[in-house]
């Protein structure tokens, strides 16, 4: 789990997803820091391995899988929960080969676009893809493939999933993470999805990383 000055909400996350992971066997939370706020202080009061990072969710990320013991990772957004049967979800695909993926997704919101746009996230298509929809990704894989893009300061999910899909299948499982709609309450629900829409068009014409983060911080909160 990667956080960057998350003090408001790291707390709650955190007793949401040891509550759901309180009796499987075999699991670790490593949480990767990179804040100069007060979330290192709230992290050392939750049994969780902590790793502190540089700032960058790509960086961040790769600094947690170099810790983790298991064979299958699991990527998780703060502001977001997975279902209460995410372990035993990404255990059974994982038994059946699969060795990438992700889950659906909902807000925690329920206004009609909320839900429009969890809706789409069942289909195969890139653009639908996120990381509030986390990831798991057998270990083997991961590292065969070189990890999170750390040049990638944005779209670092979109870029692993790209080269995922050059050698595995990606797989959306049925259930579904819980995202925090709240960069949706700062900035609006059509603003912030025509902006999104202008990131994945920029990226998608090869935009260098500059002018992408550099659009995304004049134009989101």
């Amino acid at each position: 789990m990667p956080t960057c000055n998350e003090e408001a909400i790291i707390a709650r996350s955190l007793q949401r997803l040891l509550a759901i992971t309180e009796n499987p066997e075999g699991i670790e939370i490593i949480v990767s820091d990179a804040s100069s706020d007060k979330t290192p202080d709230i992290l050392s009061s939750f049994p969780v391995t902590v790793c502190h990072s540089a700032k960058g969710r790509a960086t961040q990320m790769n600094c947690g899988a170099r810790l983790a013991g298991g064979e299958i990772l699991y990527f998780l957004h703060a502001d977001s929960l997975p279902p209460g049967t995410f372990v035993e979800d990404i255990r059974s695909a994982a038994a059946t080969g699969k060795k990438a993926g992700c889950f659906r997704m909902s807000f925690d919101d329920d206004h009609p676009l909320m839900s429009l746009f969890g809706w789409f996230t069942q289909f195969p298509l890139l653009i639908c893809r996120g990381g509030d929809q986390s990831l798991f990704i057998d270990k083997t894989l991961f590292n065969s493939i070189g990890g999170f893009d750390e040049s990638k300061l944005i779209m670092e999910d979109y870029d692993i999933i790209t080269r995922i899909e050059r050698i595995e299948r990606f797989h959306i499982l049925e259930t579904e993470v819980t995202t925090s709609a709240r960069k949706y309450h700062r900035n609006g629900i059509i603003p912030l999805q025509l902006s999104f829409g202008t990131i994945h068009l920029m990226y998608a014409l090869g935009f260098d990383q500059e002018a992408i983060i550099r659009y995304y911080r004049e134009n989101i909160a």
